[in-house]
């Protein structure tokens, strides 16, 4: 009988200890005993680890914001000035400093938050969380983590966070551990590239162990080895996006320029109207920035193009034949472009904002990431290169457009109306150039001199590749992209882009007519 009333008292003990809920075991922290806020805490992790508020309430009380108001224990916290209520999540202004008290802690009970907070994020079901939590934990790495890094390492499935782990775990044991296990944990460390495994080895540099010594001095070894490949690597992702920027730039002038001979040195600001009309659409929807680029796409391609078919329409076309007066006009209309947005828009640079889809980088490791932004401007770019692609080899327009390509007199022998197909092929060239704008936009400042830094990159491109010839353009603009990006950690900006001009007037020597040149009696001209 005593001993079921012992089990009994027990059982009600552990219940009503259980049912403590969030709200009454925070209004203990307001104890002044650091032992009982110890106690707390644990309690609070091992009961509602589950719990948003308590993220919240460890990140506060790590800071020093965590207060409690005198009269009734209520947990708050301190937010730009105001008291917040962890309870009620209600504001609490203009209040009187002296009705509430800071939650003190010391070393220990910093300690214990900290190990917390990296517990509950390293098992939260979030994958992003338990990330950034493995990423912190390698960071600011302490011998104490070892348990909590083993424990999370059993659990854990996503190999990415896993590899954090391995890694924080194999510095520990190259600090910490000694004989085989410790050299065989530094020979590890040559296999991660993270500025903390670095670190350690370098602090391992000085070690009176020959053996030592020499394992540190491989692994290091091993490190600058893969750091070299994956910056050889990122040199190279950066020419390709650079390619894809200038395909963009310079697929539209391949057209025009092929089909109609036309030097339009207005393509440039044609480019610069797509980015303002990136940023135009951007204002009128402020709070759908997420679609608004995808909105920007078509809705510049229409812009550029009707203003390409105007210039077409207006001026170039009471020109044709004479290449030099096009250049000479087709520049003031560049310089009347540039000063209309002047005009419109002011003289400043305006900011286009970057959707949160496009923001922040694919991390492939601790020594590579690729930008989102770019990224998608290299796929986006060979969309809109197979797009054309497929207008011109497989549609009755792409099929009128080559035919007065390669011979204008007898396309129009034939029944085709060269003038209206010119009008089109402009307004095509010029919407493309507007779509490059769009691109352009997440890359860099849109301002009225947008256009002018890729003119003559484009027209390098289009020269290079084979006047009219898509294949080219595409080849030329990767060729060109990957070369400057080379070039210019060793030369610097300016001169790479001098350095590539020299090469293409020395090829062009040799290959007057570019890589591809273009088929028909017009091209042998």
């Amino acid at each position: 009988m005593n001993i079921l009333k012992i089990i009994l008292l027990n059982l009600l003990i552990f219940s009503f200890s259980y049912s403590s809920t969030f709200e009454e075991l925070s209004s203990k922290l307001s104890d002044n005993s650091f032992k009982v806020k110890e106690d707390v805490l644990n309690e609070l992790i091992i009961n509602y680890k589950d719990e948003q508020r308590l993220e919240i309430l460890l990140q506060n009380m790590l800071l020093g914001n965590l207060y409690f108001q005198n009269q009734s224990n209520e947990i708050l916290f301190l937010e730009k000035d105001s008291f917040k209520s962890l309870f009620t999540n209600n504001t609490i202004s203009n209040a009187n400093q002296d009705d509430f008290s800071k939650v003190k802690i010391n070393n220990k009970l910093r300690s214990v938050i900290k190990a917390s907070l990296a517990k509950i994020n390293l098992f939260a079901n979030d994958e992003n969380k338990r990330l950034k939590a493995a990423k912190n934990i390698l960071e600011n790495l302490e011998e104490q983590d070892k348990e909590i890094i083993l424990e999370a390492l059993k659990s854990e499935k996503k190999s990415s966070i896993k590899d954090i782990l391995l890694e924080a775990n194999t510095n520990l044991n190259a600090k910490f551990l000694s004989g085989e296990e410790q050299l065989k944990a530094i020979e590890e460390l040559g296999g991660f590239l993270s500025s903390k495994s670095l670190e350690t080895l370098n602090s391992l540099k000085e070690s009176n162990d020959e053996k030592i010594k020499i394992a540190v001095s491989k692994a290091l070894k091993q490190i600058e080895s893969s750091k070299t490949f994956y910056s050889f690597i990122e040199t190279a992702f950066f020419g390709l996006s650079q390619g894809s920027v200038l395909l963009l730039a310079a697929i539209g002038l391949a057209i025009t320029f092929g089909v109609m001979k036309v030097i339009n040195m207005a393509h440039g600001e044609l480019i610069m109207i797509g980015a303002y009309t990136t940023y135009t659409i951007q204002q009128l929807m402020p709070n759908l920035i997420e679609y608004s680029i995808i909105i920007a796409i078509p809705a510049a391609f229409i812009v550029s193009g009707i203003v390409g078919i105007l210039i077409e329409r207006l001026v170039i076309r009471h020109l044709y034949g004479r290449a030099l007066e096009t250049l000479l006009a087709t520049f003031g209309i560049s310089l009347i472009l540039q000063q209309v947005v002047r005009t419109i828009f002011s003289p400043l640079n305006q900011e286009v904002k970057t959707p949160s889809w496009m923001s922040g980088a694919l991390e492939i490791n601790s020594a590579l990431s690729l930008t989102y932004n770019r990224l998608y401007v290299v796929i986006f770019a060979f969309i809109v290169f197979f797009a054309i692609l497929y207008v011109m080899k497989k549609t009755s327009l792409g099929l009128k457009v080559r035919a007065v390509s390669q011979n204008r007199p007898i396309a129009r022998a034939m029944g085709i109306q060269s003038s209206k197909i010119d009008a089109i092929t402009f307004g095509i060239g010029s919407g493309i150039a507007g779509v490059a704008g769009v691109a352009l936009s997440q890359l860099t400042n849109v301002g009225p001199n947008l256009g002018q830094a890729y003119i003559v990159d484009s027209f390098m491109v289009v020269v290079f590749g084979g006047v009219g010839n898509l294949w080219g353009t595409l080849i030329a603009s990767f060729t060109l992209g990957e070369i400057n990006k080379f070039i210019e950690p060793l030369a610097g900006a300016v001169l790479a882009k001098v350095i590539i001009l020299i090469f293409i007037i020395l090829f062009i020597q040799k290959r007057p007519r570019g890589l591809f040149p273009q088929k028909g009696r017009d091209a042998q001209d």
